[in-house]
């Protein structure tokens, strides 16, 4: 039985030569489609070189017969949020001193404590559901929609490496120094992005990841 959560592709389009765009209702959907398409390829029932997820939508690139495959999809029921588990989940520490600029601002608005925010924070399992904005950068959800925040009305110039902010409903951590906008709650000595690794990044969608709470360093 399908949950009733989880609707019916809203379309899936031919990009260029050799791809196709998935484009979702939910970012709950993409997920669900991303596992599902990463199991299939590792089955050898999807030819895809490249899955792609994005808030809302799942890219396949480097596909063989993109008319085809869009007929298979659509063919397809929608997934389940359980549907397609690939393969052993990653899984990353964060190790993070919770001494951000903007914690207050995040407890005033979830109208808490900053302690309760700490808590909230690296108590939750966090799963990076895309990537983008910068190599390395993941996008985390983990927290319920009420605990969404707002980004900053004008973006800091410069935003250390390695700090962890709130924006919307997600999590995430700068690779590198940058401008950006989220709130900042914490920072992490953790390298996110090294093109001398494999993989690079650190974090990639699917990678669960739990911040730990660690004193000053």
């Amino acid at each position: 039985m399908v949950d009733p959560d989880y609707h019916s592709v809203v379309r899936i389009t031919e990009v260029g030569w050799s791809a196709l765009l998935i484009e979702c209702e939910s970012p709950a959907e993409a997920q669900a489609w991303r596992r599902r398409l990463w199991r299939a390829r590792e089955n050898g029932d999807l030819a895809a070189e490249e899955i792609v997820p994005g808030a809302r939508t799942v890219l396949l690139d480097g596909v063989p017969d993109p008319a085809g495959l869009a007929a298979t999809l659509r063919g397809w029921p929608p997934p389940g949020p359980g549907a397609g588990d690939e393969r052993a989940v990653r899984r990353v520490e964060l190790p993070t001193v919770y001494d951000g600029e903007d914690l207050r601002r995040v407890a005033e608005h979830w109208g808490v404590s900053p302690r309760e925010v700490v808590d909230l924070h690296s108590a939750a399992e966090w799963t990076v559901a895309f990537c983008g904005f910068a190599p390395g950068f993941g996008y985390l959800t983990g927290l319920p929609e009420r605990y969404a925040v707002p980004r900053l009305a004008t973006p800091r110039t410069r935003v250390p490496a390695g700090s962890v902010g709130l924006a919307g409903p997600y999590s995430g951590v700068y690779p590198g120094a940058s401008p950006g906008g989220w709130l900042l709650i914490g920072r992490t000595d953790a390298v996110l992005f090294d093109v001398a690794a494999d993989p690079p990044a650190l974090l990639e969608p699917g990678t669960v990841v739990r911040f730990v709470e660690v004193t000053q360093r």
